[in-house]
């Protein structure tokens, strides 16, 4: 991959790589156990459905307020104290839920965790200072990859360690986040030089002035709907999968977090091995909207399976979804100057939290409904099909988007050649 800073640059793409795997794997470890604890506490299989969807809108609510905050932080002091803050907060989070006696102390956890993973707006704004705009859609599939990596280890490492304890996998995954401490500490260098940071200022910094940035050009603003799209429907995963899993196919802890880990690793293939060359001879936005409608079909037959087989193989047109982030965001990279990159990745990322507080209440809602006696549509699989409806409606946005970009790029006129000296 091309770097504006040479061996360096590539050297810090590895490190960032790496530090985005730990952080990763531990956030991948609690996915098979965390609904089931908080099946303990709720009594049942659909309150917990409503709950964890609760869970999850706190979660992506904090990150709303805290994404723009931190992409801002890290435009004045750069990328690396942040993600460090980040590692440490992590591990203490994930001590906290280890002890967790009652549904309050997950939710408080809960509070902790959005916080702290909102620096994940940091590690994209980290890529786009070390590649240049032509690189990026490859430099964030291999972030995908990355983030892939981390959830095809971390559900198999959570769903063996909670087959022994539902509270050892907290445990490790507070171990691999003081790790990534510790990697960042020693290894991780700075991306951003002093000469292109910018100050702090809370016009920037909260969420709503954040988001003005994505005014700022007309494309950016219709792939902000994508994106919000995009994440909407992404949340029936973190709102009902594991209950849906255990309720229809009658999957243990252990299968799902094989299954969590054989979609991990198809990602992983897409974003880290396909991106690059798709983009290539494709386009970024051609490439993106293929990935959303691969994705809708993925999702609706992961809705329409009779059986846990046929739901797994489902996950294979799904991974295509797999193209479309990288794309989108490197579109978006695109349209600001290189010292709004936090700011931007904390805007998208304050649109994906609010999309992270309404899916999963709204799908945690309908996956409960669709179990209560009585229901007028009683099919455990219908928040799946809800959500593929939702991924393809982004995918005809972001073809219309694209369209419209094309055709005013072709219609603006070409930039004139300096006059020669005579």
């Amino acid at each position: 991959m091309s770097s504006k800073f040479g061996p360096a640059g590539k050297a810090a793409i590895a490190f960032i790589f790496v530090t985005a795997v730990l952080d990763i794997v531990a956030m991948g470890i609690v996915i098979p156990v965390l609904p089931l604890l908080i099946e303990e506490f709720a009594g049942s299989n659909a309150n917990a459905g409503l709950i964890n969807g609760l869970f999850v809108a706190l979660w992506a609510g904090m990150q709303f307020v805290a994404s723009p905050v931190i992409g801002s932080l890290s435009d004045q002091y750069g990328r690396r104290p942040v993600i460090l803050l980040s590692a440490a907060g992590l591990a203490a989070d994930y001590m906290l839920m280890a002890v967790a006696p009652n549904l309050w102390w997950l939710a408080l956890g809960r509070i902790i965790a959005g916080v702290t993973s909102a620096s994940f707006t940091t590690t994209y704004a980290y890529m786009a200072d070390v590649t240049p705009p032509e690189g990026r859609a490859r430099a964030y599939g291999l972030i995908g990859a990355a983030f892939s990596a981390g959830f095809v280890a971390g559900p198999l490492l959570g769903g063996v360690l909670g087959e022994i304890s539902p509270r050892m996998p907290f445990w490790f995954a507070a171990g691999l986040s003081g790790v990534a401490f510790l990697y960042g500490l020693f290894v991780l260098p700075e991306s951003l030089a002093p000469e292109k940071r910018m100050a702090f200022s809370w016009k920037r910094a909260n969420p709503f002035g954040a988001m003005m940035l994505l005014r700022s050009h007309r494309e950016l603003l219709g792939l902000s709907v994508v994106n919000f799209l995009l994440y909407f429907a992404h949340h029936v995963f973190s709102a009902v999968f594991v209950l849906y899993a255990g309720y229809r196919y009658g999957w243990t802890t252990w299968e799902v977090g094989a299954v969590l880990a054989f979609a991990g690793a198809l990602d992983m293939l897409v974003q880290g091995v396909l991106t690059g060359p798709a983009v290539k001879r494709f386009g970024d936005r051609n490439v993106m909207v293929f990935g959303l409608f691969g994705g809708a079909v993925g999702i609706a037959c992961m809705g329409l399976a009779p059986n846990g087989t046929l739901f797994a193989l489902s996950m294979i047109p799904n991974a295509l979804w797999g193209l479309a982030m990288p794309t989108l965001q490197a579109l978006m990279t695109q349209r600001v100057s290189e010292s709004e990159q936090g700011q931007l990745q904390g805007a998208t990322m304050s649109v994906a939290s609010i999309a992270g507080v309404v899916s999963p209440l709204f799908f945690g809602a309908v996956y409960a409904y669709s179990l209560k006696e009585g229901s007028l549509l009683p099919y455990s699989g219908l928040a799946m099909l809800i959500a593929s409806v939702t991924l393809l409606a982004a995918a005809i946005i972001g073809w219309l988007v694209a369209r419209e970009a094309k055709r005013a790029e072709a219609a603006a006129p070409p930039v004139s050649a300096a006059p020669p000296h005579l």
